[in-house]
Order: C-alpha cells, then structure tokens, then sequence
C-alpha cells in the first residue's frame, strides 16, 4: 500500500488506497542514522534481532516449491511453510510441533497464479517476481499485538534507525457486514507507543484484513509505512510492514469463527527496506540489483541504467534492464530449488520468465546470445550466502538457463521461416491465419509467446487474424477444462476446531506404531496381527463430532490405536476392515485412513449402528498393504540405484507408490540413456538376488543430520525419525565415521517396508518421461508384473528380429514389401503402449525406425520398377502428342503418381491423366499438366473436373494432383477427362 497525500486523514486515506507502489523522489535523506551499508547486512540484523534480543528461532527458508500445498505455484509468503500450524495439522513429534517465537528470511515468488506480479515487473521501480519477505512468527500465543508491534518498531527506530516521523501506521478498522469490531487494541498499541494520532490511520477489510485463503485462519492486520517525503510536502507513504494476527477461522459457509489459538505473523520485503536504508528511490538502485544491472551493461554494450520509466524511457531500454535483472534471480532461486523451465504449471510459468527476460535481452538490449547464463554467477555473489543453494547448484542453473535461452532463439528463428512462408500464400488483404500463430504459441509447437508473434507480423505490416485467435484461445481452455482431472471425492477430515478440541479434551495423538507389528515367517510369508483398539470419536462427512452412527453411514472413525498406515511420505493409505468385539461376522470397511496433527481418522462405511467406547478389532488388507510394502522398498533401491548409475548428487524430487505400480522423479542433466535405465535395473535386480535384510528403527532426528550419503526428502520429519538401511545396521550406517551410508542404501521415511529384499522379486522400469528440462519421471513395476513385462518385451524382440529377417530375405513382390511395411507399423505402435523394460523400448523403437526406412526404401524400388514397366506400356500404346489420358493397372496412389511423372519425364511436352480402378470399386487418378500450357490449365482443377462427377475429391498444385471417385462407367469418366484438357489446351 502507499500514497501521497494531504494532512486531511479522509483524502490520506483515499489517497494510500490508490497511488502507486513506489512514488517518484523524495527531498530529504531516507534515514538520519548509518544504515547496515549492505543488503546482506539488513538481512542479517534483522534475524539476529529477533534470535538473540527476543528468543526467536532462526529458521531456513523453504524451497519455493510449495511442499504438499496443490493450492500454490509457488511459495509466494513466509508463512507458507508454517500453514501446518495455523490448520492445527502439524505432527506432534515433529520439530515444527515444537516452534514457538521463529524468524527468517524466505524465498518467495509471485509468478501466477493468485499473486502475479509478472507483467508489472520492468514498468516501474518496485515490482519483482522474487523477493525475500522477512518475517517473524509466534505461535498458539506465544506473544500477540502489543509485543509483535513493540519489536517492530524497536527494529526500525533503533536498529535501522529510521526517524519516527517518517513512520505512518494503519489498522482494521473494522466491518460491520461481518460483525467484525475496529482493532482498536492495535490503535491504543501505536498511540502508547508514541506514534502521533494523525498518523495512526483505519481502513477497512480490503486493506487490513488478512485472509490466507477462501478458507482457514485469517484476522486483522496493521501495517508500517514510511513517509519518503518525510515532512517536505505532501507525504509520500510506501507499506514497509505488515503485522498480522490470526485469531478467526474462515469457514467454508463464508462465516467467522474465532481461532481455537491465535498466531503472530509478519511480513517485510527485504528489497524495499533496502532501498529505504540505502537512500535510494528504487529497489533496483539497491546493492541487491547495482552489480547485475552493471554486468548487463558490461554484457551487451547498451547505454548504462538510468532508472526511468514511462514515457522518459525512450525505447525501454531501462524496463529491459529491470526486467532482466529480477528474472535471472528468479530462474536462479527457482532452478536451484528443482523448479526448471517446462510445459504445465510452476515449470510453464518459469518457462515464460526465462523467455521473456531473452526478448528483452536480445531484442531491446541487442545483447548477444548467453547473456543471462552469464550472469548466474553475479546472483550466485549476491545471494549464496544466504541460500547456499545457489552455490551448490551454480553450474547446473547456468547451463539449463543458456540451453533453454538457445531453444527459443532456435524456435525464433523457425518461427520467422514459418511466417515468411505463411505470407507468400497470402492476398495483399489477407489477415494472418489464426491456426498458424496458434502453432508458433506457448501452446503449440514453438513456444513463443503469443504478443511476440503478434509484434513479428506488425513489424511486416500483416494483421493477424484475432477473432480467430480468441476462437482457439477458448477451444483450448476447453479441452483442458474436459481433460483436467476430475474433482477428487471430498474426503473425511479434522479441520483446526475439531484438532483443537481433541487438544482440549486431552485426547492423545493416535498410536499407530502397531502399523509396523508385522513379521516374515519361515515360509517366506508376512504375518499381519489384529490390533485391538477402542473408539474415540465418529464423525459425520459434514466434520461434526457426534457419540453414534447407523446403519449405511460414512463416517471417520478416531481410534486410540491403529495398525493401519495412514497416506504420507509418497505410499498410498491401507484399506481393511474393523469388527466390533463379540461381532465378528459384521464386517466395517475401511477405505482409507488420513492423518491430521498426529490423530489418524479412518474412513468407514457402518453397516451397522458403531458408537463411542465401542472395543474394535482392526484387519488391513494383507495383499494391498504387501504391495505397499514392496513398492516402497523398491523404490528405496531404485534411488540408491540411480545415485550408483548416475553419480551421488542425484537428487529425487518425489515418489508416490501403490500396490501397482510406483513412480519415482529425479532430478537429471539429461535424459536416461537406455544403457543407464538398464545397469538401474540390474543395479536393483542384484541387491533383490541378494536378500538383503531391510533395517528400520527410530533415531533422535539429531543423529542423522552429518550423516555422508543419507537421503531425506524436502519434508518435514518428526522426532524421533524413523531411519530404513538395506543392509547395513542402522547404528552402523549412522556412524559419522562410517561410509555405509554412501554405499547402501539409507534413507529417513516412516512408510512400512519388507524385512528383506528378496520379496521384491523383480524391478522393471516401464515409463520414462521429461516432467521439465532436469527433471524425470520413471515408472516402475515389480514382482509378477516386472516379469510379465521382460517376457512382453522378449516377445516383441522376437518379432523384431523376425521382421529384419523377413527384410534380409529381400522381396521382389510389391505387395509383400507393403505389407512388411504395415507389420513393422504395428510392431512400433505395439511397442510404444507395451508394458514393458523401458530400455528395451528406447533400444526397439531406434532400431524400428531403421527398419521402417529399410521398409519404406524397398516399396519405392519396386513402386519405380513397376511404374517404369507401365509407363512403358502406355508410350508404346499413345502416339507422341500434347496429351495422353488412359487408364492402368496399379496397386497404390502412390505408384500412378509414379507413372505419371515418369511419362512426363519421356515425352516433356505431353500433359498426362490416369485412372487405375480398384478391386474395392474406388477410382485413383493422378495427372501432371505439361510445362508451357496456358495458364488457366492447371492439375488441380483438371483432376477436380474429372473427380467431382464421381463423387470424389482432388487435392495438388497447377503442376501436379491427384484424387479419387468412384464410377460406373469409366469410359464416361475417361471421355471427361479428355474434353476438359482438349478445351484447355
């Protein structure tokens, strides 16, 4: 929010509401005080602040790829992360449980989505699609209003040393619509804190309300701004702070409810407070922007930046600087936290940064190609300290920036080839056919943006065709509306009053450690005991807690206890069944179980009346949970597999598995070759051979934090955490002085696994794709299925080598070359859709379309030697004359095509149409008109007049065409034929 206004507190507030984010300059200097000379430093002092004057507790920033959070492109606040403990879900032994008063400084991203601040980004001195929000937290009331904004303000005026009369403060001023007070506690805060009352001002919901969602916690917030006139006229105001207290709940009925506990949450923008301690007007006068405007500079040889905008900026030259400059950080902190350039969402988005910061690199600031990979490094020596990340990755952001920068140039210039081609098909008053700049677009095969294809044919005078445009934009946004994933079945679960009052009530988080009482038996079989247990709350599926359910009830069920493993870390939840004790022939099905703040709520149809204190016995599914049980160990080995092949900093980017089959997505510098998906697959096969014995125990989550080679997820883990080892004793692996850990494979996850390899059977990976440019995805199946599969994919190898053998034989029959030709067809479109080793797909589609060519080059021998014979036929039947029309005997279009040209090509002056009737009663028809004709005389009409009569179509050019139709009486269709040329020529 900001502004620039009149002392009278009415217009001021008019005014905050609508000037812009960052007004022009300012007469007087922005603090009196040395400011932290860096922008590091002002990072710094603020997360030192809070840890060693106030005992907050320094957290890292996330990843801006949101972690479990569909509703987010990206990580776009600091409080994503902490979304757990507004909804009352956090687990319980989780470190996160534990937070009470936390500070940071996160990374976030507003690019789609909600908050997009994509197409603002150049045009004026404030807007970025990266930033870091500084923020500071309290949770379940750990501190509220007068504390939150007594360290605010001690930060500012003490710390930073910004004068108090630069500093306005707003605050909720209430809404009677919602029966919502003014926070009049906020107000009474300033005032006692000194702040004058003329600068202390109330608005309404839109503005000093804050809501994280259409539901869940929200409440009013109070905000800090800075007045950059500081006195001198009217003030300039610019929103510094925002403190907000969570204290209602949002319910999906649209209705109020207070917060079962309150939380502190605030949030200041490191750029702009930068600015504002460094004396500058824009943020990207900063020292978190000078060293990258000035490699711009240095890179492409443009005048130097100047910081203008609007109208003053002559040939935007200024906007492509600021543009360029915000969007190599994005592409920077996104790629290193495994978001790359792609087609569908978060990768879509980061794919039309990355070239819309190349347009205006290449095309504003004539800078050459590899500007933006070169200046990786200069974020990387702003920002790596503080995210080391960056530094880790440095190399890989560079190289997919400059491989992706050199795709679109690639793409640009195709499509400038695709237009010039399109144009000379044109009528001078032609408009530009949509369909054409639909294919060069985003969403068609080129990936331009739609804007730039727009400028391209502005820049040769053609108008393109809108109406059109609009028409496929829409039919689109169709297609994907009927192709989205329908709406999942709203499932049972405990929102933050029903977590609160559990809490309350002191009802303990669910056992569920009987999840992992399972044994493997001297056969070879796995035995899954009963688990007793008693009920503690049914729900209904609107969430209202109630004693009793009838007969034909969904309902969740809260146990004490359960064996059941509910759905998290990737594996699907179990299923099964309960009775009550005493009824055992009365069977409850459970069809799933859920976890939400550690309390496990089961998902049952009641055949019968079920109420509370009722004694159960749980049964899982024993097949579905021993499916679960291989697929996730085998994704384990499939990891450590892959780290073996591909090198040990491959990282996995998520799993998910069911008894079917599992997925796995790793980050890649290139796609799997099919010799690395098979040595993957042996890899697995011999640690399966092995029988290894799977180790599993609980561990403080401090001892597997400098473990060499341990894997963990992006996830938040609790304490004690469990840790799984194929091989290698868990107190072995976790020895610091050990290598264990690098050599086996060793990872922290809470699902259930076998207790040795050997029940894995067979690892086959079936499916292999580029989710975005360094990211892949595998599919895989195991046991029976991975043995079916290899026998699929041996059957189909021996079909392959029959079909060579076939073509070695060689043919002297037409028929018999197609017809090897439409076998070999179908055994590529078999081996496209088989399930089957994916290595040994890539290697028989490779050799297939070898084969295909082979195929394809024998039929157009034999289609020229029996052309040749025919057209023989006919010179030796026509006498040399200006036009020659029969009939003849072939087996395709494409051999009387064939006919044609080379009659043709024999008597040069002769214009030639054939008919070849079929044995299925359609007629083929193929002509040339000869060089030198008159120019109304052309193919195409000539074989549309002989094809019209017969119910047919024709299609070529004024030199060649062809056509079909079908005729009774051919000798008429001939006669036409000769008429029409006669009366040309």
């Amino acid at each position: 929010m900001a502004a620039s206004a009149t002392g009278v507190a009415g217009w001021l507030r008019w005014a905050v509401r609508n000037s812009p984010s960052w007004p022009g300059c300012c007469r007087r200097p922005l603090s009196t005080q040395p400011p932290p000379t860096r922008g590091s430093a002002v990072r710094d002092a603020f997360l030192s602040f809070f840890r060693d004057r106030h005992g907050h507790r320094l957290v890292p920033s996330a990843s801006v790829r949101p972690r479990g959070d569909p509703s987010l492109l990206f990580v776009n606040a600091g409080m994503n992360q902490f979304k757990p403990i507004f909804l009352g879900t956090v687990d319980p032994r989780s470190e996160m449980a534990g937070f009470r008063r936390v500070a940071n400084s996160q990374k976030c991203v507003r690019a789609g989505g909600r908050h997009n601040d994509l197409e603002d980004v150049g045009r004026d001195l404030s807007h970025h699609t990266f930033f870091e929000m500084l923020g500071n937290w309290a949770f379940g009331g750990e501190y509220f209003k007068e504390e939150a904004c007594s360290m605010a303000w001690e930060l500012l005026t003490q710390v930073y040393g910004i004068p108090e009369d630069r500093l306005w403060v707003s605050y909720f001023g209430g809404d009677p619509k919602a029966g919502l007070d003014p926070d009049l506690e906020s107000r009474d805060i300033w005032l006692s804190l000194g702040v004058p009352v003329n600068r202390v001002l109330s608005f309404g919901p839109q503005e000093n309300f804050w809501e994280m969602g259409d539901t869940g916690p929200c409440g009013p917030c109070t905000e800090i701004h800075y007045d950059l006139a500081g006195g001198m006229g009217a003030p300039q105001l610019v929103e510094l702070w925002n403190l907000v207290f969570m204290q209602h709940n949002r319910e999906a009925n649209g209705s109020l409810q207070p917060l079962p506990q309150r939380h502190v949450d605030t949030g200041m923008g490191l750029e702009r407070l930068v600015a504002v301690l460094q004396g500058r007007h824009s943020t990207y006068d900063t020292d978190l922007f000078s060293p990258l405007l000035h490699a711009i500079h240095e890179g492409c040889g443009a005048p130097p930046y100047l910081g203008r905008v609007g109208a003053a900026d002559e040939g935007h030259t200024d906007t492509a600087y600021r543009v360029v400059a915000d969007h190599i950080r994005t592409l920077s902190v996104c790629i290193a936290d495994g978001v790359s350039p792609g087609m569908s969402g978060a990768p879509l988005v980061l794919r039309r940064i990355l070239r819309r910061a190349v347009r205006f690199s290449m095309e504003v600031l004539r800078a050459p190609p590899g500007l933006l990979g070169s200046l990786v490094p200069v974020v990387v020596e702003i920002l790596g300290d503080a995210y080391p990340e960056l530094q880790r990755n440095s190399a890989q952001i560079a190289r997919l920036v400059s491989e992706d920068e050199a795709a679109f140039l690639d793409s640009l210039q195709r499509g400038r080839r695709i237009i010039d081609r399109t144009l000379k098909r044109l009528g001078p008053s032609d408009l530009f056919p949509a369909e054409v700049a639909w294919s060069l677009s985003m969403a068609g095969d080129l990936g331009l943006p739609l804007d730039l294809v727009e400028l391209m044919l502005a820049e040769k005078g053609v108008q393109l065709d809108s109406a059109g445009l609009a028409q496929l934009v829409e039919e689109e946004a169709q297609l994907r509306a009927y192709q989205a994933e329908p709406a999942q079945e709203q499932r049972l679960r405990l929102d933050v009053h029903a977590l609160a009052e559990l809490q309350h009530r002191g009802v303990p988080p669910t056992d569920d450690s009987p999840k992992y009482g399972y044994s493997l038996q001297p056969t070879g079989d796995y035995e899954f005991g009963p688990c007793e247990a008693q009920v503690l709350q049914l729900y209904t599926e609107e969430g209202a807690a109630v004693a009793t359910v009838g007969p034909g009830q969904r309902c969740g069920l809260l146990l004490n206890k359960t064996n059941f493993y509910a759905e998290q870390g990737g594996q699907a939840s179990d299923r099964g069944y309960l009775v009550r004790a005493g009824q055992q022939d009365v069977l409850f099905p459970v069809a799933r179980a859920q976890v939400w703040g550690g309390f496990v709520l089961h998902e049952v149809l009641a055949p019968e009346h079920l109420q509370v204190g009722d004694q159960v016995q749980l049964h899982v599914d024993e097949a579905w949970r021993l499916g679960c049980m291989q697929k996730h160990t085998a994704t384990h080995l499939l990891n450590w597999a892959l780290r073996q092949t591909l090198g040990p900093s491959t990282e996995q980017r998520g799993s998910h598995l069911n008894p079917e089959r599992l997925r796995f997505d790793v980050a890649t510098q290139a796609p799997l070759t099919p010799e690395q998906l098979r040595t993957v697959e042996g890899t697995v096969q011999e640690a399966v051979q092995q029988d290894k014995p799977v180790y599993m125990e609980e561990v403080p989550l401090a001892l597997t934090t400098c473990v060499p080679g341990l894997r963990s997820f992006d996830e938040v883990y609790p304490d004690p955490v469990r840790v799984v080892s194929v091989g290698v004793p868990v107190a072995c692996a976790l020895d610091p002085m050990s290598q264990a850990a690098l050599q086996a494979s060793v990872e922290l996850c809470c699902g259930t696994h076998l207790l040795r390899t050997g029940a894995v059977g067979d690892l086959v990976i079936v499916g292999e794709c580029q989710l975005t440019k360094g990211t892949t995805r595998l599919l895989a199946v195991t046991g029976e299925q991975a043995q079916q599969a290899r026998e699929v994919g041996e059957n189909l190898a021996r079909e392959f080598d029959a079909a060579t053998e076939r073509l070695s034989q060689g043919t002297r029959h037409l028929e018999e070359a197609q017809r090897l030709s439409k076998d070999v067809g179908r055994l590529t479109k078999a081996v496209d859709g088989a399930v089957m080793p994916q290595w040994q797909r890539r290697e028989l589609q490779a050799r297939l379309k070898l084969l295909q060519r082979r195929a394809n080059t024998t039929i157009r021998k034999l289609e020229l030697g029996q052309a040749a014979e025919k057209s023989q036929e006919l010179l030796r039947r026509h006498k040399k004359g200006p036009l020659i029309v029969d009939t003849v005997s072939v087996e395709s279009l494409s051999v009387l095509v064939k006919v044609v040209r080379q009659l043709c090509e024999h008597a040069p002056g002769t214009s030639v149409l054939l008919l070849s009737p079929q044995p299925v009663g359609s007629i083929l028809c193929a002509c040339q008109v000869a060089q030198g004709t008159t120019p109304t005389f052309t193919a195409e009409a000539w074989a549309l007049a002989v094809c019209s009569p017969m119910g047919g179509k024709a299609w070529g050019s004024r030199v060649v065409a062809q056509g079909t139709g079908s005729a009774v009486d051919l000798d008429a269709a001939l006669s036409a034929a000769q008429a029409y040329a006669l009366k040309q020529l």
